[in-house]
C-alpha cells in the first residue's frame, strides 16, 4: 500500500479532522489516516492513486498539499490500534467527568457570586463536554450518524454562546453589582487543577491520534480561560468595577461560538 503525507494548513481542532474522516468514512481503499494537528500534517495509507485521495481532500478547502508519497509494507498493527484506543477512551471518560463536574461546581457558584466570568467557563467546560461524547459516542457509527450527532452538538453550543452573550448584555447595561471575586479566584484555581489533571491524563496517553491531540488544546484553551478568570476576579477585587468579570465572560462565549461554528461546519 501506500504512504501519502499532505500539509493542511487549516486543519487546527477536531471540527476539521472529523471532517477529513467523514469525507473517508467507509472508503475501502483507505486503510489508516495518522493525524499530526501540531503540524497540520495528515499521512493516508491507501490503495490507489495519491492524486485520488488528493482530489477528495481539495474539496474540503483546507489549502492541503500533497508532500510525498512512498510504498509500505502492510503491518498487522490492528491488536495494537486496538488496546490503544481502548486506553484513550478509558482516558477520555476520565477527562469528560472531570469537565462536567467543573461545569456544575463553576455553574452554581458563578450565579451565587454573580459571576459571567464563572459562568461562561463553565459553559466552555460543558462545550468541551459535548465535543468529548461526540468523540465517544460517534466512534463506530455511519457518517450520516455522525453528522446528526455533530449538529446537534454544535447547536447547543451555539444556543450556549448566544444566551450566555445576551446575559452579559444585559448585565452590562443594568445595574448589578460587582461579582463576588473571592468566588471567582477560589473556583477558578480549583477549575484549573481540574485542566491541569486532564492535561496530566492526555499527555500520559501520549498518542498521535488527532482527536487526542484536539483534547489537549482544548484542554490547554481551558487553562488559559481560568487564569482569564482569576485575572478578572483580582481585577475586581482592585477596580470595584463588575467590567472586568463581564469582559472575560464576552471573551469566553465569543470562544464557544467559535467552536460551534467549526463543529457545524463538519455536519454539512
Amino acid at each position: 500500500m501506500k504512504k501519502t503525507t499532505f500539509d493542511i494548513p487549516k486543519m487546527d481542532c477536531a471540527a476539521e479532522e472529523q471532517m477529513i474522516r467523514m469525507k473517508f468514512d467507509g472508503d475501502p481503499e483507505i486503510v489508516k489516516l495518522d493525524f499530526n494537528l501540531a503540524q497540520r500534517r495528515l499521512e493516508v495509507y491507501h490503495n490507489g492513486e495519491p492524486t485520488a485521495v488528493a482530489n477528495r481532500l481539495s474539496e474540503l478547502n483546507f489549502g492541503s498539499r500533497l508532500v510525498d508519497s512512498v510504498l509500505v509494507e502492510r503491518s498487522d498493527q490492528g491488536d495494537l490500534r486496538a488496546i490503544n484506543a481502548k486506553k484513550e477512551r478509558k482516558m477520555l471518560w476520565a477527562v469528560l467527568f472531570i469537565n462536567a463536574g467543573a461545569f456544575v461546581l463553576e455553574m452554581v457558584t458563578g450565579l451565587v457570586a454573580k459571576s459571567m466570568g464563572l459562568v461562561a467557563d463553565s459553559l466552555d467546560m460543558l462545550a468541551d463536554a459535548f465535543v468529548y461524547s461526540l468523540s465517544l459516542y460517534a466512534v463506530g457509527k455511519a457518517a450520516g450518524s455522525k453528522k446528526k450527532i455533530a449538529a446537534i452538538s454544535g447547536y447547543m453550543q451555539l444556543l450556549l454562546a448566544l444566551v450566555g452573550m445576551i446575559e452579559v448584555l444585559r448585565r452590562f447595561i443594568g445595574q448589578e453589582e460587582a461579582p463576588d471575586f473571592g468566588f471567582m479566584i477560589v473556583i477558578s484555581i480549583i477549575a484549573l487543577a481540574g485542566n491541569a489533571v486532564s492535561l496530566y491524563l492526555i499527555q500520559r496517553a501520549n498518542s498521535r491520534e488527532a482527536h487526542m491531540q484536539a483534547s489537549y488544546i482544548f484542554t490547554s484553551n481551558d487553562v488559559i480561560v481560568n487564569l482569564g478568570v482569576i485575572l478578572a476576579g483580582v481585577l475586581v477585587y482592585f477596580t470595584g468595577s463588575k467590567i472586568p468579570d463581564l469582559l472575560i465572560g464576552a471573551m469566553v462565549f465569543a470562544i464557544v461560538a467559535r467552536g460551534a461554528f467549526r463543529i457545524l461546519k463538519l455536519a454539512k
